[in-house]
């Protein structure tokens, strides 16, 4: 799978990084199929659940469809977007409106994303955060706001980002690794300043969450280093290990955001959406019974299951994108493993779905069948504490190619719902 984010080295191979996943469109299939009969809530009316779908902006990888496009065209894009969401029963949308150190409103801390006009900076004519809140109130929906806190630049040219970027008025902020430009976690001035810039469109709009996605410390490259040395020579006294520094940043991240958000309005949930493998029980005992290649912990130092025991999150919603039954790491094994580890905690759970696997050639037969994603329903209606998914990503929501979300729809979605508050 290719995307602006890169593939990623995951289980058995490459697993791809949710937000940024990349799929190949294929025919549409918008009309949601009937499924075979003896599903969980037909006939009845459906509880509370999250049922959402990502829309990712970065690379147009699902919006805007290109570059340059009119700002009518845009917004019409956009409301498409909403309405197939009200279409399929879904109930929220989570669009990502700060892709590379950018924005998708006027923001005073960063430029105007490069996905709109193809010119990083430049005004699009059109204020798509706002617009997005507004149209997707009126239809009943929630906006989750998708921030990417560290990502800088899918390329490692600081002169190809805006002459007024904060990257390069600030270039000791910024690391390359892997083909990318990042912002470093383990400076404070840089925390700070990626909250300030986030925390802009809480007070500015009436968005219904805070989302991140995977991304913290990159994803490990081979032969590659992270040279963050400075900032742990300075920073990192008091701890045993580079590691353990690293996860003090992240975890500093998300306790000063959490803190900052309900601040700001205290309704705004605060959601993370990580890889789906905190770590494995070889490593850990625990962690889940997985063989998995990136472990969140110890590899994007990245404590999930942490800030769920100290209540700093509202939701949690990992990457379960796996098929049932995959050795390296079981769908049906890891859902019970986060359903136990948000058990007591208020955090509530959603699973991210892998719904751009569907029909895909290059993965194993099990995402051939349409009835893959529906099953996955299933399993989740028999653990308790799973309050909701949300399918990657919104082209793939459209496209449909085998009907794996028109299954999903019928066989689940019978009826529309809200969200669980």
């Amino acid at each position: 799978m290719t995307g602006a984010a890169g593939v990623v080295a995951g289980v058995m191979g490459s697993a791809v990084a949710a937000g940024d996943a990349a799929a190949v469109p294929a025919r549409r299939n918008d009309v949601p199929g009937t499924g075979a009969a003896g599903h969980r809530g037909r006939g009845r009316a459906a509880r509370r659940e999250l049922r959402g779908m990502w829309v990712a902006t970065v690379a147009n990888l699902d919006w805007p469809s290109k570059t340059g496009l009119s700002a009518s065209a845009q917004k019409a894009e956009l409301i498409a977007y909403l309405d197939k969401a009200v279409e399929l029963r879904l109930n929220t949308v989570v669009l990502q409106v700060r892709p590379t150190a950018d924005a998708l409103w006027p923001s005073p801390y960063e430029p105007w994303a490069q996905y709109l006009t193809g010119v990083q900076g430049k005004d699009p004519g059109w204020d798509p955060l706002g617009t997005a809140v507004t149209e997707a109130h009126r239809r009943g929906l929630e906006l989750h706001a998708w921030f990417n806190p560290y990502r800088v630049a899918n390329h490692t040219d600081p002169s190809r980002l805006a002459a007024t970027h904060p990257a390069r008025l600030h270039p000791d902020w910024v690391l390359p690794y892997g083909g990318k430009l990042y912002y470093n976690p383990g400076l404070p001035e840089v925390r700070r300043f990626v909250q300030d810039a986030m925390l802009d469109a809480v007070r500015r709009y009436d968005i219904d969450a805070v989302h991140w996605d995977d991304y913290f410390y990159p994803y490990p490259v081979a032969g590659q280093v992270f040279d963050d040395d400075a900032a742990y020579a300075k920073y990192g006294a008091g701890f045993p290990d580079k590691a353990a520094w690293r996860r003090d940043n992240t975890d500093r991240l998300v306790r000063e955001t959490a803190e900052r958000i309900k601040e700001i309005r205290k309704s705004v949930q605060f959601g993370i959406s990580p890889f789906g493998v905190w770590r494995n029980a070889s490593t850990d005992p625990l962690g889940s019974d997985t063989k998995a290649g990136v472990q969140t912990y110890d590899d994007l130092h990245a404590d999930t299951r942490g800030w769920i025991r100290k209540g700093w999150i509202d939701y949690i919603c990992p990457q379960i994108y796996w098929n049932i039954g995959f050795a390296a790491a079981d769908y049906a094994k890891l859902l019970t493993w986060w359903n136990e580890t948000v058990r007591g905690t208020g955090v509530d759970l959603f699973v991210g779905e892998a719904l751009y696997k569907a029909g895909d050639p290059a993965q194993p037969a099990a995402w051939q069948d349409p009835a893959e994603l529906s099953r996955h329903l299933d399993l989740a209606a028999d653990r308790d504490q799973v309050r909701g998914h949300v399918f990657f990503s919104g082209k793939d929501v459209v496209t449909d190619r085998i009907g794996a979300m028109a299954r999903v729809v019928g066989d689940h979605y019978r009826n529309r719902t809200r969200p669980p508050r």
